[in-house]
């Protein structure tokens, strides 16, 4: 009889009687993670969680999205937390709640049904020091929080919902009239052009002085509380912690960036499901900052800015972080709606290296594969290994490399009628960043705004690029500006304009196995000074001689053909 009344005890609290721990991982990283990736990396550790599980209900909370959940999660946590850790079960219903602070050594299991919504009053999350955009900064507490941690899971089938609907401003131009009217309707305050929306005056004036989405110029929280409404959290913030994995789960409707791990040791994303609507000022879907032995694989994206981005930190806070993100694996991905399919960028002044991407899909991405940064970032993003892209209806370009990011650069100049001449080099220091050392190959692209875009800085150069079996039909071809040691090899392009290569200031190129539709004489065309050691090597069926037109800053004998 004692022992039936322990059991029910055991089993009233949602409590399993073994404690042993357990590895999480019906669908273990395997040796095919792995297969085929260009550098040297350890297998990475999946979170280890003890064979113990409590079910939220149990704690008091109540399904219907009308009750207030935020003490049964903080119980329930605790509660398998000291057994020394396990699974805590959100079983299916709507469930409100505030922020869920997260522990060592716990898996929250989202049940197929369960909506996890998070409140819309930001009263319920409060001001903390933090990490934004790569800068150290004030923020709301994040709806999901963990920092300094071990073992962290996110696995079922369930949605989490950020409300971020009452957190964002909103640009008019993205939305359609009857959206629009019913933003206004709602409250807020418009800007003097009509053109954006924001959820309060309070909102509206911590906009102003704001590089990006961070007051720089504030120092004290009592400065940052006065401002509180525009200091819009990400939705998830895992931080500083080792072995974090995510599972199955839908996230979605983030106040601003979606997922971001931050200084992760062994971090897995897979069959994850990560949403915000197309207008979502901020709202990337993932951002891995600072983080090692990371996989991200068959998981899908569909989002209001960048999809999968990586990062490690802006200008001087960045680079005093000194954590670059490394050893990265992408593969199996598709990403529906985003700035950038795959991004790196633009915080990335601890660096990134080790990357590689393969056998994703893009979707009408506004930009497939992004690489951005500029002036005052520093950092050395290298040893990145793409293959394997499709992409479809891109608005913009398909590849994109661009040191500017921010600021105009010579193509900008170029679009808006200025002279194709260089932009002054600055002198090369810590705040300098460096792009060097990427492959890119087997790349398919069915209609973009352009197929290839590479602007270094004249004073570092885009260094080591190598592209290869490219097929793309765009409006525009490739654009290549301050770059050193580009090699470009069995490429098909099907082109609107009549111009398909742009080439300026570029040193130790090889153009092999070339071929597109253009007829014009001036299908490439070669400029400026620092253009030197240019191959064009022809075949029996493509002729560049043809087809090549040299400017008159480029020096005798510096295009071979």
């Amino acid at each position: 009889m004692k022992f039936k009344l322990n059991k029910l005890l055991f089993l009233a609290l949602g409590i399993t009687l073994s404690s042993s721990p357990i590895s999480l991982a019906q669908n273990n990283s395997s040796s095919d993670d792995y297969y085929g990736v260009e550098f040297k990396m350890n297998k990475i550790n999946e979170p280890v969680i003890p064979n113990n599980s409590v079910s939220i209900a149990d704690f008091g909370a109540v399904k219907g999205g009308t009750v207030l959940c935020t003490q049964a999660f903080a119980d329930a946590i605790d509660a398998v937390s000291k057994k020394g850790g396990g699974k805590v079960i959100i079983p299916p219903g709507i469930w409100l709640t505030g922020p869920i602070i997260l522990k060592s050594n716990i898996e929250l299991h989202a049940e197929t049904g369960a909506l996890i919504k998070f409140s819309p009053n930001k009263d319920l999350y409060p001001l903390i020091e933090t990490s934004f955009e790569g800068l150290n900064t004030w923020r709301c507490i994040s709806p999901i929080y963990g920092k300094n941690l071990e073992n962290v899971a996110f696995t079922g089938n369930g949605v989490y919902d950020g409300s971020g609907d009452v957190w964002r401003m909103v640009k008019k131009d993205k939305l359609t009239e009857s959206q629009w009217k019913a933003v206004v309707a709602s409250g807020g305050v418009l800007n003097d052009k009509k053109t954006s929306w924001y959820p309060s005056e309070q909102y509206m004036k911590g906009n102003q002085n704001a590089d990006q989405n961070v007051r720089g110029d504030l120092k004290t929280k009592e400065q940052f509380e006065e401002i509180r409404d525009f200091l819009r959290p990400v939705m998830v913030s895992i931080q500083n912690s080792k072995r974090v994995l995510f599972d199955g789960p839908v996230f979605q409707n983030s106040p601003a960036w979606n997922i971001h791990p931050l200084m992760i040791e062994d971090l897995i994303i897979r069959n994850t499901t990560v949403r915000n609507p197309w207008y979502s000022q901020n709202g990337d879907g993932l951002d891995v900052e600072s983080c090692k032995n990371v996989l991200v694989e068959n998981s899908s994206f569909d989002v209001g800015d960048d999809a999968i981005c990586i990062k490690s930190g802006k200008d001087k806070d960045g680079r005093d972080r000194g954590i670059p993100c490394e050893n990265i694996i992408v593969k199996n991905n598709i990403v529906y709606h985003g700035h950038g399919g795959v991004t790196v960028g633009s915080e990335m002044s601890s660096g990134v290296k080790n990357m590689h991407v393969s056998n994703c899909t893009f979707m009408g991405t506004d930009v497939g594969l992004r690489f951005k940064s500029n002036r005052g970032r520093g950092g050395v993003v290298e040893n990145i290994y793409i293959k394997g892209i499709n992409m479809i209806n891109i608005p913009s370009q398909a590849i994109s490399f661009d040191l500017y990011y921010g600021g105009k650069s010579i193509a900008e100049k170029l679009a808006e009628g200025g002279d194709a001449t260089a932009n002054a080099p600055v002198p090369v220091d810590e705040k300098t960043p460096q792009f060097k050392n990427i492959v890119i190959k087997d790349i398919y692209i069915d209609s973009a705004k352009q197929a290839v875009f590479l602007q270094g800085l004249p004073e570092m150069n885009l260094e080591n690029i190598e592209i290869s079996n490219l097929t793309g039909k765009a409006d525009k071809g490739v654009s290549i500006i301050d770059a050193n040691q580009v090699k470009m090899s069995d490429i098909n392009l099907d082109i609107k304009e009549s111009n398909v290569f742009q080439i300026y200031n570029v040193k130790n190129m090889s153009l092999k196995n070339i071929d597109f539709n253009s007829t014009s004489p001036s299908a490439i065309t070669i400029d400026g000074e620092g253009s030197k050691n240019i191959e064009l090597v022809s075949t029996p069926k493509f002729n560049f001689t043809k087809k090549t037109t040299v400017g008159k800053k480029v020096s005798k004998g510096a295009v071979k053909m």
